[in-house]
C-alpha cells in the first residue's frame, strides 16, 4: 500500500469517527456500554474535534514529499494509536467499558494504524529535505 493511500484511508477513518463523536456522543459511548452523562458528552465531543482535525491534517499531507516535518506527523500519529490501544483494553478489563464489541474493532484499527504510521515514518530518512527555512551555510575559515 502506498503512503498516499494509507493516509487517505487513515484520514477518512479519523474524520468520520471524529464527526460521529462530535455529532452523536451518546451513541459512541453507548456502543462501548458506557452510560452517558454531561461530562462524558463533553469529553467525547472534544475527542471528536481532535480526531476530525487529525483526519483533515492526514488528508492534506497525503501527497507530501519526504520531510522531517512529515516524519514528525507520522510518528505523532503512531503515538496516538499506540497510546489509545491500551486505554480501551484496560477500561474493558476494569469493567468501565462493558461491551467487548465496542473495543474489538477499535483495538484492531489502533494496531493496524499504529503499524502503518510507524512503517511510513521510519521510511523517511534523516537526510531528507525540510520544508522550513534552511539553516544558514557556514563557509570554512581561510
Amino acid at each position: 500500500m502506498s503512503r498516499k493511500l494509507f493516509l487517505t484511508i487513515a484520514a477518512l477513518i479519523a474524520f468520520l469517527v471524529g464527526v460521529a463523536a462530535l455529532a452523536a456522543p451518546y451513541a459512541v459511548l453507548g456502543s462501548k456500554g458506557i452510560a452517558g452523562n454531561l461530562q462524558a458528552e463533553i469529553w467525547t465531543r472534544e475527542v471528536g474535534v481532535l480526531l476530525a482535525s487529525i483526519g483533515v491534517m492526514a488528508f492534506l499531507l497525503r501527497s507530501a514529499v519526504d520531510s522531517m516535518e512529515l516524519k514528525a506527523f507520522l510518528f505523532g500519529n503512531f503515538l496516538v494509536q499506540a497510546g489509545l490501544f491500551p486505554i480501551e483494553l484496560l477500561a474493558w478489563i476494569s469493567g468501565t467499558i462493558t461491551q467487548l464489541s465496542g473495543i474489538v474493532p477499535n483495538s484492531a484499527l489502533h494496531v493496524l494504524l499504529a503499524g502503518g504510521f510507524a512503517y511510513f515514518a521510519f521510511q523517511i530518512k534523516k537526510d531528507c529535505q525540510t520544508t522550513g527555512p534552511a539553516a544558514p551555510k557556514v563557509s570554512p575559515q581561510t
